[in-house]
């Protein structure tokens, strides 16, 4: 009776049975994995909820790209940031998986190809599987810094590819792409008619305080910019992210008309939230500067702790949420991780969720209170030199 497309092995996995007897028990969790600012005890103005309180809500007045003003506050979020994106090439949506779903239905055929980063989030596997799009991974490798192994990129082109995904931050390594890398992508893809599907999510959290280049008015190669409130805003729960289309006027306005249609088919984006867009964006101000103060404060940290030992260290980041842990390889990462929670009351996430080649990888969140990290930490440090 169903598609083989949701035929997916739902059983739980080692780890997440392991969380589940954990958090049965009533025992306290250090948790080094979490990815929701609305349960890190970050506080909200009532304000938030005000923005939706708008009369104008009540009136339908659909657009496939969404409220114009919405869109518009949406374009003077990037002109602050000094790109210039018109509200008519934004298209609004519920969640990025949606813009996700927009990007795929527009250039995918069944069994097309999608150029994907390793390691990146395991979200991508799903969403393809949903379109019945074929995932190809690109390496990104490790050496002073993260980067695209451009050798093995182009070697993953097929006559099948149709675009390229860049998470820009990538979730969890954290590295930027370069002006050189975004040339050398546009070139490629230009070049190879692929399109760049870039997630944008975590732009906003540049740990050096230097702001980081976008793809939002990228014009070499057609593009689309993903994001949203629920990380620039620290606002999961609202359900608002947009897609942004840059690229040569030709395939700029061909792809513009074609999403305009896959927009009006669902009209996903309720009214409340797009006429509240403009007063969420106005309060991303003093989220972001908490926010970065604290995932500054428990990278200082991190390398406090990991310079008065020898058994862990950490590699290089330079915006997002989260730092990667090298560690000892003395079994799986996900033992690893099951052994730390069962042992140390912590719980991280194990390199293998995210795509790493290699065991010897934990990956953990900077969203935790400060007192909470530091002890978190703490006590992983202990395990690894008694393991």
């Amino acid at each position: 009776m169903f598609s083989d497309r949701t035929k997916w092995n739902l059983s739980a996995n080692r780890l997440s049975e392991a969380l589940a007897r954990h958090r049965a028990s009533g025992k306290p969790l250090l948790d080094l994995s979490a990815s929701n600012p609305t349960e890190c005890g970050f506080a909200y103005p009532p304000s938030i909820l005000s923005a939706l309180a708008n009369s104008e809500a009540l009136i339908y007045s659909p657009d496939p790209h969404g409220l114009e003003v919405a869109r518009r506050a949406l374009s003077s979020y990037y002109s602050a940031r000094g790109d210039d994106v018109a509200a008519d090439d934004i298209f609004l949506a519920t969640s990025t998986s949606e813009a996700y779903s927009f990007a795929f239905l527009l250039l995918c055929n069944a069994g097309d190809e999608i150029l994907i980063p390793a390691p990146s989030y395991p979200l991508f596997d799903y969403l393809a599987g949903l379109h019945d799009v074929k995932l190809i991974h690109y390496p990104l490798v490790y050496d002073h810094g993260w980067q695209i192994d451009f050798r093995e990129f182009e070697w993953a082109i097929t006559e099948r590819t149709r675009g390229v995904i860049v998470v820009n931050p990538n979730n969890p390594t954290g590295q930027f792409c370069k002006l050189p890398e975004i040339a050398r992508l546009n070139e490629i893809c230009s070049k190879r008619s692929l399109a760049i599907v870039a997630d944008e999510v975590f732009l906003d959290f540049a740990l050096s305080g230097e702001r980081a280049a976008s793809f939002a008015a990228n014009s070499a190669a057609l593009t689309f910019t993903l994001s949203g409130i629920s990380k620039i805003c620290g606002l999961p729960q609202m359900k608002a992210a947009w897609l942004a289309i840059s690229g040569p006027a030709d395939l700029k306005s061909e792809a513009i008309a074609r999403l305009e249609v896959i927009a009006d088919t669902f009209l996903s984006m309720n009214a409340p939230v797009q006429l509240a867009l403009p007063s969420f964006l106005e309060l991303r101000h003093d989220f972001q500067q908490r926010l970065m103060a604290r995932l500054r404060a428990n990278l200082d940290e991190l390398d406090r702790q990991l310079a008065a030992q020898q058994s862990c260290s950490r590699l290089e980041c330079e915006g997002g949420w989260y730092a990667v842990l090298r560690v000892p390889a003395t079994r799986s990462d996900e033992e690893l991780a099951i052994a730390l929670l069962e042992s140390r009351d912590v719980s991280v996430h194990p390199g293998h969720f995210f795509d790493f080649r290699h065991d010897g990888y934990l990956v953990a969140s900077l969203l935790a209170a400060e007192s909470a990290f530091a002890e978190a930490l703490s006590r992983l440090i202990l395990f690894f030199r008694t393991e």
